[in-house]
């Protein structure tokens, strides 16, 4: 993996945090879709909501330094079109030099702390919209888990909605992540059959004044075909964190369902930067050459 500057990225964030506004009004850009019009993300927004595990490991994701060196290692590879995190993240990304004509997406409402009893009100504690065009980020991102019987649903659905009329209002591309969800056992488990997946994006498809710039984040579950038929939306999946012994039907999947209408790409993180066999190159190559068999 990549060896980088820690130590001059301490420096800057202690002596000249100006520095970012600088790095971020110099940073080159890219179109969002070019090429062959798809998109492979790597998604570090996981620690923010306190959900630092990984399969057995509940603290994989603590040790910033190799989180850091996972995801610049990620975003050398060729295939690899850009990176979605909080503000902590991207902030460290960019001043170490990483995010150059890459797609830089912006990690909003964190709020909902993995295992608290306030974690349906999932408020947006992370970037805003207004922070992201300063910043010059080329796209938002919002969980949305729709939980029926808790009452803290209905603000996290009007928080987002405000978020996607503020997007469309700044043409900022913005993904909506929906999912069902519901108490287990005291912990929210979402629910990922078919029928579940349809009715989540039914109804974050309809949240904002307008969905000129509404994208889709999407769980690949069965019947991806009955999925993709309930949206016009441009989707990309997302990745999980897969059981032990089971990458090789993750891949598989995510190879069939790359094949839909409507599918544009993948956003994965965990599996891929914390593979089971610890070889980060190989699985990013690997998912890469998914999304772009051609490169």
């Amino acid at each position: 993996m990549l060896q980088l500057d820690f130590e001059a990225l301490r420096n800057t964030r202690a002596a000249n945090p100006g520095k970012l506004a600088e790095v971020y009004a110099n940073r080159k850009r890219r179109p969002i879709i070019d090429g062959d019009g798809k998109l492979f993300i790597v998604a570090a927004d996981h620690p923010a909501r306190g959900a630092l595990g990984v399969r057995n490991d509940e603290m994989a994701m603590a040790d910033r330094y190799d989180l850091l060196t996972r995801l610049a290692t990620a975003l050398s590879r060729p295939g690899v079109d850009g990176v979605l995190g909080t503000p902590d993240i991207i902030d460290d990304l960019a001043l170490l030099g990483c995010l150059d004509n890459k797609v830089v997406v912006g990690s909003m409402n964190r709020g909902g702390l993995r295992g608290a009893s306030f974690e349906m009100d999932d408020r947006y504690t992370g970037y805003d919209v207004a922070g992201m065009v300063r910043d010059g980020l080329d796209f938002a991102k919002n969980l949305v888990r729709v939980n029926l019987a808790d009452a803290g649903t209905v603000t996290t659905l009007e928080a987002t909605a405000m978020a996607v009329d503020e997007a469309a209002e700044s043409e900022l591309p913005i993904m909506l992540e929906p999912f069902m969800s519901e108490w287990v056992d005291g912990k929210i488990k979402n629910d990922l059959s078919t029928e579940a997946v349809i009715k989540s994006v039914a109804i974050a498809s309809g949240l904002g004044n307008s969905s000129a710039y509404s994208w889709m984040k999407l769980p690949v579950v069965p019947n991806m075909d009955r999925v993709m038929a309930s949206t016009t939306l441009p989707t990309l999946l997302l990745g999980g964190d897969p059981a032990e012994g089971q990458e090789e039907k993750l891949f598989a999947d995510w190879a069939n369902a790359l094949t839909l209408p409507g599918v544009r790409g993948l956003v994965v993180g965990r599996s891929l930067l914390y593979p089971a066999n610890g070889d980060v190159v190989s699985a990013i190559d690997a998912a890469a050459a998914l999304v772009h068999p051609n490169k």
